[in-house]
Order: C-alpha cells, then sequence, then structure tokens
C-alpha cells in the first residue's frame, strides 16, 4: 500500500541510533515501512545487522552500521560513511540511551555518572551537529530526540537518567531555534513505561509494576511500535510546521 503522501517518506535516508532492539526497532521498520532508506546503528553491528535483514526480507531498503554515541571518533565514521555513500542524511532520529546506575542520587559514583552524560547529552549533541552540518547542505530535514517522561518528572534512583533526559528537551529547543532558518526542523518524544529491556526490569518487578500502573490511566504500559507512530509523525511532511516540540507518549502517565 502506497503511504498517504504526508507520510510517504519514500527517497529519504534515515540514520536511527540504539536501532538494534526495543523503539528504536521499531522506529526502524516502521518508517522504512513508509519508503525510507534506513541506516539501522547501535553500538554492535552483529544486532544492526539482524534489523536490517529483517527490514530487507520485507523488500524494504535498509543496512547496519555500529556506532557507540558515546564515542566521538565514532560519530564521525557514520557520518563519514552516509556522506560517502548517501550523499545526504534527510532523517537522524537520536534514540541510543543509556542508564548504567540505578539507586540514590547520594550514592552515584562518577564513573556512571559521566557515561550518562557522553551517551544522552554529548552523544545527542554531536550527532545532531553532523547531521545538521549534512541537512544544512541539503537545505531541510528532520532530527528526533528521545526523551522520557523522566525529563518532566525524575524517576527515583533515576536520578542523572532524568537530568540527561531534561537536557534532552532543551537541546532540542536549542537545535530547534537555530535550525530552522535552514530548513531542519528538530523535535523530541518523551516516552512513559514502554515494554522493552531497558525498562524490563522495573515493570517485571510486582511492586514497581503495581505502582506505575497504579497512576496510568491506560492501565497497561506501551509497546515499542506506539512510539514509532510519533516519530513518523515527526518526520515526515504532516509535521512541516512543528519544531522544538516535545510529544508525550505516557498513555497519561503526566496528566
Amino acid at each position: 500500500m502506497t503511504p498517504h503522501p504526508l507520510f510517504d517518506l519514500s527517497g529519504r535516508v534515515a540514520l536511527v541510533t540504539g536501532a538494534s532492539r526495543g523503539i528504536g526497532e521499531a522506529i526502524a521498520h516502521l518508517l522504512a515501512e513508509h519508503g525510507a532508506h534506513i541506516v539501522v546503528s547501535s553500538r554492535k553491528v552483529e544486532g544492526c545487522e539482524a534489523v536490517a535483514q529483517a527490514i530487507r526480507a520485507k523488500g524494504l531498503s535498509a543496512e547496519s552500521f555500529a556506532c557507540h554515541i558515546g564515542d566521538m571518533g565514532a560519530i564521525d565514521a557514520v557520518m563519514a560513511h552516509i556522506e560517502d555513500t548517501h550523499g545526504r542524511l534527510d532523517i537522524l532520529v537520536n534514540n541510543a540511551a543509556t542508564n548504567p546506575y540505578f539507586g540514590h542520587i547520594l550514592d552515584t559514583d562518577a564513573g556512571s555518572f559521566q557515561k550518562t552524560l557522553d551517551v544522552n547529552i554529548r552523544g545527542y549533541f554531536f550527532m545532531s551537529v553532523a547531521a545538521g552540518k549534512l541537512m544544512r547542505a541539503a537545505g531541510k530535514g528532520a532530527i528526533v530526540n528521545t526523551a522520557s517522561v523522566n525529563a518532566l518528572e525524575p524517576g527515583d534512583g533515576q536520578g542523572t537518567y532524568s537530568i540527561t533526559k531534561a537536557a534532552v528537551v532543551n537541546m532540542t529547543q536549542a537545535f530547534a531555534k537555530e535550525c530552522a532558518p535552514l530548513g531542519i526542523r528538530v523535535n523530541a518524544i518523551a516516552p512513559g513505561w514502554t515494554r522493552t529491556k531497558f525498562a524490563g526490569a522495573l515493570l517485571e518487578s510486582k511492586p514497581h509494576h503495581d505502582a506505575i500502573m497504579a497512576r496510568l490511566p491506560m492501565k497497561r504500559p506501551a509497546e515499542p511500535e506506539e512510539m514509532a507512530g510519533a516519530v513518523l509523525y515527526l518526520v515526515s511532511d504532516a509535521a512541516s510546521y512543528t519544531t522544538g516540540e516535545l510529544l508525550v507518549v505516557d498513555g497519561g502517565l503526566t496528566i
């Protein structure tokens, strides 16, 4: 079935980070289904290639390229590959993230703190800078950052992670303001509790699960595919006048 013209991504090149599983994997599949060529990226090439193969098995277009966004050299490498191979980048989805420490904020160690900042803030920032330069040359592009509801209300035991996700929201607005005259739109989504490996441990703990469900009007966690639709909107022409926005997709948690 041909996508509606507003959601047709045919001919566009999209880089999705953290795409070897969970929300990123779902985003990669949906954007491919709407015509985009997907560069599936994550830390380990094996996981990326498995997703790329699954996309190609549907007759769609994808390739894999390993990139740990906490490594500046890896950011340079993936962007150089895209420029050399495709000559353009139309869509960047900054979805990779890390949360190596769960516990009281006063017990946060310096190593975990720095790792979280390197990936969740520095990684998103310089991925956006590199992508933005390619998009500036084309006169258009779309960037979507995966933030979190923790940006709006810090999660218990997730102090550093929550702080970085709040920074992602402001970063989104900063890039949006400065890049709008260049034809580049920059937005973010704030997923709520989603059934992924990332959130799995908490959702599988009955006390945590029950506490979360008690606050959720929809009384269930999201599936990764329910985040992908929000990203599709933000990168498509349907959102041509939308920039600097945070789209909260949380089942009513923050009402």
